[in-house]
């Protein structure tokens, strides 16, 4: 099985804290990713969910939480049957850039059936991670979200 990653970088003019509030925080979470609520206690070990409309869509295992720097965890899509050796892997890395934050997404363990080659999407690991960090970062900036994300 061939497995890839996906990069992803976003300069967000926010704080670290206010970052990091919003990756582990429902309050925002459900603003820019599709609806999606968050749980976890943020422990090393610990699960990690994310909901919508009361049922989980993804879930993991966290492997590194240094708050304000590094978030990583196990990444399984619930709807997904396509059959993996290992699960997936997410990580977002933040680095203060001055009164900016360096947000680093990297997604590991894809196969070629997590890309969609499509423009008019937001299917695909390659089409949800842009459109979800976009609206993140519009969120943090402006207090509102893009209109068009939503599935």
């Amino acid at each position: 099985m061939t497995e890839t990653t996906f990069l992803y970088t976003i300069y967000i003019a926010t704080t670290p804290e206010k970052l990091w509030e919003a990756l582990t925080s429902s309050v925002y979470t459900e603003k820019y990713f599709f609806g999606s609520s968050i749980q976890s206690d943020w422990i090393e070990g610990s699960s990690i969910t994310y909901s919508r409309n009361e049922e989980v869509t993804d879930y993991g295992i966290i492997l590194k939480c240094e708050p304000y720097r590094l978030l990583s965890f196990t990444w399984t899509y619930a709807a997904d049957k396509t059959v993996r050796d290992e699960p997936q892997k997410v990580t977002f890395e933040l680095t203060p850039l001055d009164s900016t934050v360096k947000l680093k997404l990297k997604h590991e363990g894809l196969v070629p059936a997590d890309i969609v080659e499509k423009e008019d999407t937001f299917e695909g690991i390659n089409n949800g991670w842009p459109a979800i960090l976009s609206n993140l970062k519009s969120l943090l900036e402006t207090g509102t979200t893009l209109r068009a994300i939503t599935i």
